[in-house]
């Protein structure tokens, strides 16, 4: 409770300022001079015409600096959206390094709160949210973090724990909703509320960023409330993200397309066998000139409404084939690059002549560009000209990547019809490979298939150092993630590629398991 009485002295003390600092202030001023006046004359009304600006200006001085850091809401005293994703920001260093410090977004929303502002106005609203904030934070732990995001609207961001599972949020949210299920007094009613959650894994998001993660979390908040009150549901691919865009992000988008904002970051594959890097692959990313880094769970959505998804495919082609070159012209040993299409891409009729007219423009040999396909797109390729161009494309002699393997249920038959050269085990697969059994069974189950079908694989989102070595043990043939190297601008790989061959000189060998 000692945090709970911390968040209550936030809103006292905001209250307080608000006092001192708000407008009302400028409303009462002259009273206060004249009431000075009445009662104690002239040498009354100076020292009060020095003595209230003097503490006005100590209250707007002293408190700005402190009002800009914590940004606190002024109605329950929590911080607000900006300080929920720099603690998300913040964990995101645990999820790469391994430590327990990575935090998992929870967003948590009072139902129908509209109608209870309509019921019992602003103040009935304001205590509701004072008393819900208060319950929130008796449940948490002192490491956790809750903020204010919106109207009956509440984010949090979870330390994890270990051995951390869907069930043991599940749980966790069932316990919030409990608390605030209790009813709430107020004015001597009794007010019942029920509460909808929906939280995100960090192995479930495919960006690093807290940006992404509480977008993650709010997608699943929204597929919550879409099945009733009191509903509790874990992002999961395929949801739709909730992503408060602008009403110009799009005509952004194209501008950004057309003056290079919008450029591929490359992330290393290397070979469990040696440890030397077996390519690139390529990766959307915006660097707005006012707002720095975009994620892509921000932008790509408005791409995909402006129906841009083909020009953004032929931006990361000639970027990621121009890298290439420049590679070759500076001595720097990559074997390849792998360059995502989307199913739009696919479904254009003249995909094919462009790739290869590309690839001939550029002097490289088709086996240096890998085609990454997901695999819910081979499991569903009725598409006629889908199926042609991924086809053709292996016929020209680009080996075909089926990415994000074990999520859409691509069969065998699937498989070796598009010719797939190799599949990329999905992340989900791979976290906690190294200390999970059911993890190293699956991931077993997969690459003993891919052995028998003469496919290579890879794994996703390798983060530690243990999933690398387990990998390697269980005969995974690359690996890719942050325990390699986060994605990179192209400025950086030549650096990267000179500090990964000092390191391999020294680096012990990954010892496969045997039998």
């Amino acid at each position: 409770m000692v945090r709970a009485s911390r968040m209550r002295s936030g809103a006292l003390w905001a209250g307080v300022r608000g006092a001192f600092t708000g407008p009302q202030v400028a409303a009462f001023l002259p009273a206060l001079m004249l009431g000075a006046y009445w009662f104690g004359g002239e040498g009354v009304l100076l020292t009060a015409a020095v003595i209230f600006p003097a503490v006005f200006a100590f209250f707007v001085i002293f408190t700005r600096g402190q009002n800009r850091e914590t940004r606190r809401d002024p109605i329950t005293g929590l911080p607000r959206r900006d300080a929920l994703l720099k603690a998300l920001d913040e964990g995101l260093t645990g999820r790469v390094t391994g430590d327990e410090d990575a935090r998992i977004a929870v967003v948590i929303e009072i139902d129908g709160f509209a109608r209870l502002r309509d019921q019992y106005g602003e103040e009935g609203t304001e205590a509701i949210q004072r008393q819900a904030s208060d319950r929130l934070i008796g449940v948490l732990r002192e490491t956790d973090v809750v903020a204010k995001i919106g109207p009956g609207l509440f984010g949090l961001a979870l330390a994890r724990t270990p051995r951390v599972d869907l069930e043991t949020i599940i749980q966790l949210a069932a316990r919030m909703q409990d608390a605030l299920a209790d009813p709430i007094s107020l004015d001597g009613a009794r007010v019942l509320v029920t509460a909808s959650v929906g939280f995100a894994l960090p192995s479930r998001v495919p960006d690093a960023t807290g940006e992404a993660f509480l977008a993650a979390a709010e997608s699943a908040l929204e597929e919550a409330k879409r099945s009733g009150p009191g509903a509790v549901r874990a992002f999961a691919r395929g949801m739709r993200p909730r992503v408060e865009m602008p009403d110009d992000m799009t005509r952004e988008v194209v501008r950004a397309l057309e003056n290079g904002e919008i450029r591929p970051w490359y992330q290393p594959q290397v070979s469990t066998d040696t440890g030397e890097i077996t390519g690139f692959e390529a990766l959307a990313r915006w660097h707005h000139p006012d707002r720095g880094m975009i994620s892509p769970g921000a932008f790509l959505p408005a791409v995909a409404r402006a129906g841009l998804f083909d020009r953004l495919g032929e931006v990361m082609l000639f970027q990621s084939l121009t890298s290439l070159r420049d590679w070759d012209r500076a001595g720097l040993a990559v074997p390849g690059v792998s360059v995502n299409f989307s199913t739009d891409e696919l479904r254009n009729p003249r995909l094919f002549d462009k790739v290869r007219w590309e690839l001939d423009r550029f002097e490289i040999s088709p086996d240096r560009l890998t085609v990454e396909v997901l695999e819910d797109v081979v499991a569903k390729s009725d598409d006629d000209t889908t199926t042609r161009n991924i086809a053709a494309l292996s016929r020209l002699g680009c080996p075909i990547d089926l990415d994000d393997f074990g999520t859409g249920h691509a069969s065998i038959a699937n498989i070796r019809r598009f010719d797939v050269n190799r599949i990329k085990i999905d992340r989900s697969f791979i976290t906690h490979v190294d200390t999970d059994r059911d993890q190293q069974n699956m991931v077993a189950a997969i690459l003993t298939m891919a052995d028998r079908l003469g496919l290579e694989t890879l794994g996703e989102g390798v983060e530690s150092h243990g999933e690398h070595a387990m990998l390697a043990q269980l005969g995974c043939s690359h690996v890719q993630g942050y325990s390699i190297a986060k994605p990179m601008p192209v400025e950086e790989t030549a650096a990267w590629l000179s500090s990964h061959r000092s390191k391999l000189a020294t680096a012990p060998g990954l010892p496969r398991q045997v039998g």
